[in-house]
């Protein structure tokens, strides 16, 4: 089992930045990949963006790139989300989420962050 915990939410006006972060707790040991997604209800679910651990390789969504940056740092079990030019339109409840080596999915999200950025 792996838990995750996000912390790093807020206000910010838009334009702003933030960064998210996302401690891993349990079986580490497992992890393949994080990744961040963001939903409230009654807007649809987003994936936004994933990072392997070991490799470190990549992805992100159209609505993201050039404006947030996904990080780790394996000492610490810790994935960051670096977001830079936040518009309205970025506010939501951000989850973080991990990828066991033994499953194609991702199994493990945690309880949100939210992040709200007015105008």
């Amino acid at each position: 089992q792996v838990q995750l915990v996000e912390s790093g939410g807020g206000l910010v006006q838009a334009g702003g930045s933030l960064r998210l972060s996302c401690a891993a707790s349990g079986r580490t040991d497992s992890i393949y990949a994080m990744a961040w997604r963001r939903q409230v209800p009654g807007k649809e679910r987003e994936f936004l963006v994933s990072i392997t651990w070991s490799g470190g390789s990549t992805y992100y969504a159209n609505s993201v790139k050039g404006r947030f940056t996904i990080s780790r740092d394996n000492a610490k079990n810790t994935v960051y989300l670096q977001m830079n030019s936040l518009k309205p339109e970025d506010t939501d409840v951000y989850y973080c989420g991990a990828q066991s080596v033994i499953e194609s999915k991702y199994n493990y999200w945690g309880q949100g962050t939210q992040v709200t950025v007015s105008s």
